[in-house]
C-alpha cells in the first residue's frame, strides 16, 4: 500500500491579524490536501489567539505559540522541528501577508517530486512582481546579485522566501546551525542546501505587495544580511577558487512546463 504524501504549510505570524484568516482560507482552497502551521511570536495584536481559533474549527490548520518575537528564522526553525516531528514529507515556507500566492503552491509542489528543494522565484523567467516600487525592486535584485557572485550561486532568486523543502533536505541541511534571521535566512537555508549538494529547483511565482499591515522588512535585517554574505564569501573564496566542487546543478523549471502538468 502506498501511503499519501504529507505537506506542511509553515506561516509565522507577527501582528497579522488582518491577514491570517485570508491566506489560510486561500490555501486550504487552492491545495486541499495540505496541513497549515501557524507559528505566532505572541502578537500583541491578537493573532495568535486568532490562530487557535482557526485552529479548532479545522483539522488541518495548527497553532504553535512562541514566547517573543524572535525573528523569521527562529519561527521557522520551530515550525520545521514540529512537522519534522509529526511525520510531514514535504514542507513549505510561506508568507502570511498574500505576497506568497497559495494558488501558485502546486508550482512548487509538482516541482518537489524532482527536486530537494524548490524556490519561488520573481526572477527567473515567467516570475514577476506587483505593486512594487523601484527601489524595492532595486533592493531586490541587488541582494540576490550580490549574493549569488559573493557566494557563487547559481540561482536567480537567493532571498525570496516561498519555498518547499523534502523533509530528509531539511535533515540533510541542518537547519539548527543556521543562525540567521529575516531576509537573510533565506540566504543561509540556500548556502546550506547547495553546499549540501541537494538538487536544488526554480520555479517562477509572482510577488504581490501586502495589502494590509506593515512590512516586517527593516535596515538592520539588511546590515544582517550583507556583513553575513559577505563573511561567508570570503571564508568560502579558496574553495570555489581552487577545490573540488560536487554541487547539483540548480534546475530552472519554464512555467510552460508546470501549466502543462496541471492541466
Amino acid at each position: 500500500m502506498i501511503e499519501k504524501t504529507r505537506t506542511l504549510v509553515v506561516i509565522p505570524t507577527y501582528n497579522e491579524r488582518e491577514n491570517l484568516p485570508l491566506i489560510v482560507a486561500r490555501v486550504l482552497r487552492s491545495v486541499p490536501g495540505v496541513d497549515i502551521l501557524v507559528v505566532d511570536d505572541n502578537s500583541p495584536d491578537g493573532t495568535g489567539a486568532l490562530a487557535s481559533a482557526l485552529a479548532s474549527g479545522h483539522e488541518r490548520v495548527h497553532a504553535l505559540h512562541r514566547e517573543g518575537k524572535e525573528g523569521l528564522g527562529a519561527a521557522y526553525r520551530a515550525g520545521f522541528d514540529w512537522g519534522l516531528e509529526q511525520g510531514f514529507d514535504r514542507l513549505v515556507e510561506m508568507d502570511a501577508d498574500g505576497s506568497h500566492r497559495p494558488e501558485e503552491l502546486h508550482r512548487l509542489l509538482e516541482a518537489l517530486d524532482d527536486s530537494d528543494v524548490v524556490l519561488g522565484s520573481r526572477w527567473t523567467p515567467g516570475g514577476a512582481v506587483e505593486n512594487w516600487p523601484l527601489r524595492r525592486i532595486v533592493l531586490s535584485r541587488g541582494g540576490s546579485l550580490y549574493a549569488r557572485v559573493a557566494l557563487g550561486l547559481p540561482v536567480r532568486d537567493v532571498t525570496g522566501g516561498y519555498r518547499a523543502f523534502r523533509a530528509d533536505a531539511l535533515r540533510a541541511i541542518d537547519y539548527h546551525a543556521v543562525e540567521s534571521q529575516g531576509y537573510c535566512f533565506q540566504i543561509d537555508m540556500l548556502w546550506h542546501a547547495y553546499t549540501a549538494g541537494l538538487r536544488i529547483a526554480e520555479v517562477p511565482i509572482t510577488f504581490v505587495e501586502r495589502v494590509h499591515g506593515v512590512s516586517k522588512m527593516s535596515s538592520g535585517i539588511v546590515r544582517e544580511a550583507i556583513g553575513r554574505v559577505t563573511l561567508w564569501g570570503l571564508r568560502g573564496l579558496p574553495t570555489r577558487m581552487f577545490g573540488a566542487r560536487n554541487f547539483a546543478p540548480v534546475v530552472a523549471v519554464p512555467l510552460q512546463s508546470l501549466e502543462a502538468a496541471n492541466v
